[in-house]
């Protein structure tokens, strides 16, 4: 264990002496601030996870000797303890320990339980959005933040070097018109509807602005390691269904969100329903795929199918050709909404948020007439720069974080 700890503590300070971004995600204050002896930091492949471990551990007040990071899917840690390792680590003096990709180590929930236990050090960990799911005792017993992929709002200043606060859905609804006119004022030319359509296809996740050009790419391989190692791992799927998942996965990209019944999807992907149903939920963990019910089934008294949606609007460039307008306007609500807020779908109109909005989805010239007679009710229209009354822009739902 000695010669693995000492490997580990070369390639962590190669790590640590790396260059960081400036930009710190949302998150980043509570995560610094936190008190908790084991921090949680799961989401997405490719949202900035590791990175904004590695900004809260260079600016703890602690001694570079007595932190350490490591990556669990390092060839150098496969089959060992990850329990002795922290355990030998803080009887030389370890104050603060950075695991990420904690799924890729063996039993890693009862480590963590163990270390939790049994030794005083602080530790912060990384891992898949599946993890939250496996293991119902991380939101009891560690501090457990979810990092979504980055907003409108953070893609803005992050190309624009400027600061934009978030807003509230309540403030959002109330004060929509002068909170667009503001916040377009903010912009250095005012086009956010030219900033909008780039976010709508580069701008979900940091790793657009290591390399423009090879951005596509590097989304098709976030796709693939999400689904061999992600899910193939935490879920034990052998590798000749890995490629089932990622054709059930391009059928959904090119199909709009009712367009497919549970048998229709069986049938194109060749699988029973049982195993479709559990394929859909391996998805939507690893947050490739969003999956929406109809509000009727919160009282049980209808049956009806979810909406399937890919869980953001850039993965159409890497799945497929065609993107269905309709489809990428409810794709966007949806992946911005979703995050803080509980979505539902209706017979009349798009979207119920919290039990309480009703939401029509539309373009500019989307008129009241599918939801003119039900209360609280809202028309979220694309292509607009500035809204009315209860016509909102869409684009105004990425500053919801």
């Amino acid at each position: 264990m000695e010669e693995i700890l000492l490997g580990a503590k070369r390639l962590s300070l190669l790590k640590q002496n790396m260059p960081l971004p400036k930009y710190q995600r949302f998150h980043y204050p509570q995560i610094a601030a936190s008190q908790s002896r084991i921090t949680g930091v799961y989401g997405a492949r490719g949202v900035g996870k590791t990175t904004l471990l590695l900004q809260v551990l260079r600016n703890l007040p602690l001694q570079r000797e007595n932190t350490l990071y490591i990556s669990c899917d390092h060839p150098m840690l496969q089959g060992v303890s990850l329990f002795d390792l922290v355990d030998s680590f803080c009887k030389s003096g370890g104050e603060c320990m950075v695991i990420d990709e904690i799924h890729e180590a063996e039993d890693f929930e009862a480590h963590l339980k163990s270390i939790y236990d049994f030794l005083n050090i602080r530790v912060y960990f990384s891992g898949s959005s599946a993890v939250r799911i496996t293991n119902p005792d991380f939101a009891r017993r560690y501090s457990m933040y979810h990092l979504p992929i980055l907003s409108l709002r953070e893609y803005l200043e992050i190309s624009l070097s400027i600061q934009l606060e978030p807003v509230t859905l309540p403030k959002l609804l109330a004060d929509h018109e002068a909170l667009a006119h503001r916040l377009i004022q903010a912009l250095p030319n005012g086009k956010i509807l030219k900033y909008f359509e780039e976010y709508l296809r580069v701008g979900a996740y940091p790793f657009y602005f290591e390399d423009t050009h090879k951005y596509v790419d590097r989304l098709g391989e976030t796709i693939n390691t999400a689904l061999h190692s992600d899910l193939g791992k935490l879920f034990h799927i052998p590798p000749d269904k890995i490629a089932t998942l990622k054709k059930l996965l391009h059928t959904i990209s090119i199909s709009k969100p009712l367009e497919l019944s549970i048998d229709k999807l069986a049938s194109l992907t060749g699988i029973t329903k049982t195993t479709l149903y559990k394929y859909i939920d391996y998805l939507s963990r690893a947050e490739l795929v969003r999956h929406i019910s109809h509000e009727a089934k919160r009282f049980g008294a209808i049956r009806k199918a979810d909406k399937l949606y890919l869980s953001n609007t850039n993965l159409f460039s890497a799945l497929s050709v065609e993107k269905e307008k309709g489809t990428l306007r409810e794709t966007f609500f949806a992946s911005m909404a979703g995050v803080h807020h509980q979505l539902h779908y209706l017979d009349q109109g798009d979207f119920l948020v919290d039990e309480k909005y009703t939401m029509e989805i539309g373009g500019r010239t989307k008129g009241f007439g599918q939801v003119q007679d039900l209360d609280n009710a809202w028309v979220i229209a694309d292509g607009l720069e500035i809204g009315s009354g209860r016509k909102v822009p869409l684009w105004l739902f990425g500053f919801l974080y």
